[in-house]
C-alpha cells in the first residue's frame, strides 16, 4: 500500500531530477540521456499513456507518451516547448492541500514552489500528481499542472 513517505519520497525525487536535468544542461553534461532516464524512473510510460498535461503547454496542452513529456521538459518535438528543466530551477518544494490513498494508488494536490537559478524569482504552480505501485515502484500516472488563474 501507498503511504505518505511513499509520496514525500517520490516528490523530493521528481523536485531533485529536475533540478539537476538543469544543472546538467547548463554543465554540458548529457542532459537528454538524463532527462529520459528521469521519465522512465519515475513516470509509468512503460505501463502505456501517461496522463500528463504540463504547466506551460498551450499548442499540445495533453502529453501521453515519454517523447511528448520529454519534448515538455528539454524541448524538441513541439515548437512551443523551450525545455521546462533547463530554466534551470535552483529549489523546488512541494506545499501538499490534500491527499487521497487507495490501496496502490494515491493522488496529492496542492501548489509547488520553483525557484530560478538565474534570477531567484518564485513560480508558484498548482499540481496534482497521481500515482501508483508497479513492481513495488511508486510510478506518476497522471500529472496535470496549472499557473494560478488570475482575472
Amino acid at each position: 500500500m501507498i503511504g505518505v513517505e511513499l509520496i514525500r519520497e517520490a516528490q523530493r525525487l521528481w523536485a531533485e531530477g529536475i533540478i539537476k536535468i538543469g544543472k546538467a544542461y547548463l554543465e554540458g553534461k548529457d542532459y537528454q540521456v538524463m532527462a529520459i532516464n528521469f521519465l522512465k524512473e519515475l513516470y509509468a510510460f512503460d505501463e502505456g499513456i501517461v496522463l500528463f498535461k504540463p504547466t506551460k503547454a498551450k499548442e499540445v496542452p495533453f502529453r501521453y507518451t515519454l517523447e511528448d513529456a520529454l519534448s515538455y521538459f528539454i524541448g524538441g518535438k513541439h515548437s512551443e516547448d523551450s525545455g521546462f528543466a533547463l530554466v534551470p530551477w535552483r529549489e523546488i518544494s512541494f506545499d501538499v492541500k490534500g491527499e487521497i490513498y487507495l490501496g496502490d494508488i494515491a493522488l496529492s494536490q496542492g501548489h509547488y514552489y520553483f525557484v530560478s537559478g538565474k534570477t531567484g524569482a518564485t513560480l508558484k504552480v498548482e499540481f496534482t500528481f497521481g500515482y501508483k505501485l508497479i513492481k513495488r515502484k511508486l510510478k506518476i500516472i497522471l500529472q496535470p499542472s496549472s499557473l494560478l488563474y488570475s482575472y
